[in-house]
C-alpha cells in the first residue's frame, strides 16, 4: 500500500509522546528519574507536543479533517473511534499530571500520572489494533502488530527520556531500560517480518470471483480506463531489493546503533551520559519513521488483486 507521510508520522510522533508520557509517570513515583517539577514538567510537554503533533498530522490524511470529531461516536465497533477517545480522555489526567507536579503534590501527581499512562498504553494499543483487526490486509492481521506498537512507543519513549534524565545526573537506569526495550523492539520486529513473509499470498481473481473450478480466470476488459484511487493507494508495491534494504537500516539504524549509543550512555557517569544519550534517542525517533513507512509499503490489500489481473 502506499505509505502516506501523514500516517507515518503521526503513528512516529505519537507513539514516541505516549511512550515518554508513561515512563515519566512510571519512573517518577520509582525515584529513577528527578522528581522536581523543573524536570517532569519540561519533559510532559515534550511528550504533549510530540502527542499534539502527530494527532495534527494524522488530520492530514482526512478527506474532511472538519469532521473528525464524528469519528468518536463510533467508539462501539470502530478502533479508530476508540483511539480517538483513548486520545482525548488522556489529556486531562496528563494536564492535572502536571499541575500537580508544579503544585508539589506528589500523591495526587502519582494517581493522575498513573491514570495518564494507562490512557496513553490504551490509545496506542488502539492505533495497533486499527491495523490488526483489516483482514484484506495480510501482512497487518497479525497478533503481533498491536503489542509491536506498544513496544515501539515503549522504546522511542524511554530513549527520548534518557537524554533529559541525564542533564539531571540520574540516566543510568533509563539508558539501561531504554536499551533493554531496543533489543526487545528489534525482536518483535524480526518475529514480525518473518510471521508476515510466512503469511499467504494475496488471493487472485479464481479465488477472488469463485470461478476457479470453471478453469483460467482473467478479466475482459481492465477494471478502470486510465488511474484510479484504489490502482494509487492499494497497488503500491515496493521492489523486494529495496525492502531488504530499508529492513538493514532499521535493523542497525533504529535498533542495533540506539541500543549500544544507550548501553555506553548507562556506563557514562553524571551529565556526560547526554552526549551518547542525545544521538541515541535521534536514531531511534530516525529508525522508527523509515519502519513505519516500510509498514505501510510492504502491506497489500486483497483489492489490488483486480487491477493486477
Amino acid at each position: 500500500m502506499k505509505p502516506a507521510a501523514s500516517i507515518v508520522v503521526f503513528t512516529t510522533l505519537s507513539g514516541a509522546g505516549y511512550g515518554l508520557l508513561f515512563w515519566l509517570a512510571v519512573l517518577r513515583p520509582a525515584g529513577l528519574v528527578p522528581q522536581s517539577a523543573w524536570f517532569g514538567v519540561p519533559v510532559l510537554l515534550l511528550a504533549l507536543a510530540l502527542v499534539t503533533a502527530g494527532l495534527l498530522s494524522s488530520l492530514l490524511h482526512l478527506g474532511r479533517p472538519e469532521r473528525a470529531w464524528r469519528a468518536l461516536s463510533q467508539w462501539r465497533s470502530s478502533w479508530l473511534s476508540r483511539e480517538g477517545v483513548a486520545a482525548v480522555a488522556t489529556f486531562p489526567p496528563a494536564i492535572l499530571f502536571g499541575l500537580a507536579m508544579l503544585a508539589g503534590r506528589d500523591g495526587l501527581a502519582l494517581v493522575f500520572g498513573l491514570l495518564a499512562a494507562a490512557g496513553a498504553a490504551a490509545t496506542v494499543w488502539c492505533t495497533g489494533m486499527i491495523y490488526a483487526s483489516l483482514k484484506p490486509v495480510r501482512e497487518w492481521h497479525l497478533p503481533l502488530v498491536a503489542p509491536g506498537y506498544l513496544v515501539f512507543g515503549a522504546f522511542t519513549g524511554a530513549a527520548l527520556l534518557v537524554p533529559p534524565s541525564a542533564l539531571a545526573g540520574r540516566g543510568a537506569g533509563v539508558a539501561l531500560l531504554a536499551a533493554v526495550l531496543a533489543a526487545v523492539a528489534l525482536a518483535v520486529k524480526r518475529a514480525f517480518w518473518a510471521a508476515a513473509d510466512a503469511a499467504p499470498a494475496p488471493a487472485g481473481l479464481a479465488s477472488l470471483t469463485g470461478l476457479g473450478r470453471f478453469g483460467t480466470v482473467r478479466p475482459l476488459d481492465p477494471p478502470n480506463a486510465g488511474t484510479a484511487y484504489l490502482m494509487r493507494e492499494m497497488g503500491f508495491r515496493i521492489a523486494r531489493a529495496h525492502a531488504a534494504r530499508l529492513r538493514r537500516i532499521v535493523v542497525l539504524g533504529g535498533f542495533l546503533a540506539p541500543a549500544l549509543l544507550l548501553a555506553a550512555a548507562a556506563a557514562v557517569p553524571g551529565a556526560w551520559a547526554a552526549l551518547p544519550a542525545l544521538p541515541a534517542a535521534a536514531a531511534a525517533l530516525g529508525g522508527m519513521l523509515v519502519e513505519r513507512w516500510l509498514f505501510f509499503a510492504e502491506a497489500t490489500h486483497t483489492v489490488a488483486a483486480y487491477y493486477r489481473g
